[in-house]
């Protein structure tokens, strides 16, 4: 049996160095090919006069064609790091090269999504989910529906007969409007789930759906869900969806679901491993439809979110428990913690698991930098008074009502509890009767909201809707605050004025607010015309999400 064995031959002397230099020349000459090609492209662009002919001979390189579009797709992609997301969409347009290029992953780390529950909306969102579901790291989405009921109004229902009849026809209209809204809403909220199913580098999420109407017999939405979905399959899948990417993801650290008909469950924060749950620095889940005493995380789950900075829950699901987990040791101090506060819930839930002074107190230890923003919809003032303990490091406190108004001693009582924190403070009251809007300085020395803009030193945000505010009041809160109220808005219904500067009739009352207000704010101040150019009166479900996003990343 003869055995061949190859011997390798010695290499010659510097043999490897000069491979390697011919690696290094042929190397140089395709980057100094790259750097003539783009300076060819530059000059085409700066239009000098008499160097077409020069530019076409130096960007004829190696048979290509000359142009932007001979550029390589590295290069193109680095230009259009530089540019707005709407300035790379122009772009795109210019050639199939360029538009290849759009949509490389490392131009889309962070997608922002805003849709209108709209069968239009589909084809778009499919296609970009399409080209950014697998590899987005960042993914906001918000549905908002359209309000379906202004656009039923009592003439549709016929001419004479304006009674029963043209009732019956209004709710039928209404009816299969809002049917077709939810049947839109599950096939988006499919899409969106669909495509993000398998990307495992998805570090930020967050779903946002505001599209109930409620009414006094409940939610709009979920009296015709189970019309759209009488078997419940659609609502399943996206549950089942939604578990699936929390399995899935192995780079989560935010986590935010707020308003989403149907999608979170009890036991969704399962599917996440512990290494995930362990990792998370943001956990929002806002849900006011969950039926009966059902919660969406207990304490025991809240146990395994040891790195959670801020948190994001119902009030009534934020219970003592969880305030003694979250003062554990082995979890880290929490910044921000937000509360929604909504009358269903109360309804539904008791008050007596909260969290007591005690509680709040040691929360309050564990982390000297806690604060905590307040969204309460019409609250009774017991229950507030109830919810309100002295030891909260309150900082933003939102109210809105639509059948309970907030009373005088609440606001006197926050003005005073918390005015070393406060610096957010918004009253809304949408009322259909605007010629009885609430006094609040009623049977009281002193209006209770120029107390709290004395007393509250930090306050930075007023706003007011659906409350009287007397203007010589408005003008004293601009003088006390100053400056530091950057923000200051007021409905011009709002505005009432004393009998003796009506009477006055030197004096536009008017022009002299609005004067003096400027004077005292150190800018141009005017009372808000129009209401529906602000999403804090018009929308305050989104307002509010968006606020506490906010208020969660400002750590």
């Amino acid at each position: 049996m003869l055995l061949f064995l190859s011997v390798p031959q010695p290499r010659q002397p510097g043999a490897r160095t000069r491979a390697g230099a011919a690696r290094v020349a042929r190397w140089r000459r395709l980057r100094l090919q790259q750097l003539r090609r783009l300076r060819g492209l530059l000059r085409g662009l700066r239009g000098r006069p008499g160097a077409g002919s020069r530019r076409r001979v130096r960007m004829a390189l190696c048979g290509q064609a000359a142009g932007a579009a001979s550029l390589p797709s590295e290069l193109i992609v680095h230009i259009f790091s530089f540019l707005p997301a709407p300035d790379r969409l122009r772009a795109s347009a210019s050639c199939s090269h360029w538009r290849e290029c759009l949509f490389y992953p490392a131009l889309w780390p962070q997608l922002r999504i805003c849709l209108r529950v709209s069968p239009a909306e589909q084809p778009r969102l499919e296609f970009l989910m399409r080209k950014c579901g697998w590899f987005v790291r960042e993914l906001r989405v918000e549905f908002a529906a359209e309000n379906y009921l202004s656009g039923c109004g009592p003439g549709d229902g016929g001419g004479a007969d304006t009674g029963t009849g043209g009732e019956e026809v209004e709710a039928l209209q209404l009816s299969a409007r809002w049917l077709e809204v939810l049947r839109t809403y599950l096939e988006l909220v499919l899409c969106v789930l669909v495509s993000i199913r398998n990307n495992r580098n998805l570090q930020k999420f967050s779903l946002f759906g505001d599209i109930s109407i409620l009414q006094q017999q409940g939610s709009l939405s979920n009296t015709y869900l189970s019309k759209v979905d009488p078997d419940g399959k659609k609502i399943k899948q996206i549950q089942q969806l939604f578990e699936e990417i929390l399995s899935n993801s192995r780079q989560m650290k935010w986590l935010s679901c707020g308003f989403m008909l149907e999608i979170v469950t009890p036991t969704s924060l399962s599917s996440l491993s512990n290494a995930v749950a362990n990792t998370m620095e943001h956990l929002s889940l806002l849900d006011n439809n969950i039926p009966g005493n059902s919660t969406l995380i207990t304490a025991v789950e809240l146990e395994r979110f040891v790195n959670l900075h801020s948190l994001a829950l119902d009030f009534c699901d934020f219970t003592a428990e969880m305030a003694r987990v979250l003062t554990d040791s082995n979890h880290v101090p929490l910044q921000r913690l937000s509360l929604l506060v909504h009358n269903v819930s109360v309804m539904h839930k008791s008050l007596d698991n909260m969290p007591n002074d005690e509680h709040w107190k040691a929360l309050s230890r564990k982390s000297t930098s806690l604060r905590v923003y307040i969204m309460a919809f019409d609250i009774k003032s017991e229950d507030m008074l109830k919810i309100l303990k002295p030891s909260i490091p309150l900082e933003r406190i939102h109210f809105d009502s639509y059948i309970t108004c907030v009373s005088g001693a609440i606001v006197d009582l926050i003005s005073r509890q918390y005015d070393k924190f406060l610096t957010h403070f918004i009253l809304m009251n949408d009322v259909i009767d605007t010629s009885g809007f609430p006094d609040l300085s009623d049977n009281r020395n002193e209006d209770p909201l120029v107390l709290l803009a004395w007393r509250c030193t930090k306050l930075s945000l007023l706003a007011i809707h659906g409350y009287t505010v007397w203007a010589h009041n408005l003008i004293a809160i601009a003088r006390l605050r100053g400056s530091d109220l950057k923000v200051l808005e007021v409905t011009e219904e709002s505005i009432d004025f004393d009998q003796g500067e009506l009477a006055d009739q030197d004096v536009d009352p008017v022009h002299n607010l609005i004067e003096q207000v400027s004077l005292g704010l150190g800018q141009p101040w005017h009372a808000v015309m129009d209401i529906e150019s602000l999403s804090v009166f018009t929308e305050p479900n989104r307002h509010f999400y968006r606020e506490m996003q906010s208020f969660s990343e400002d750590i």
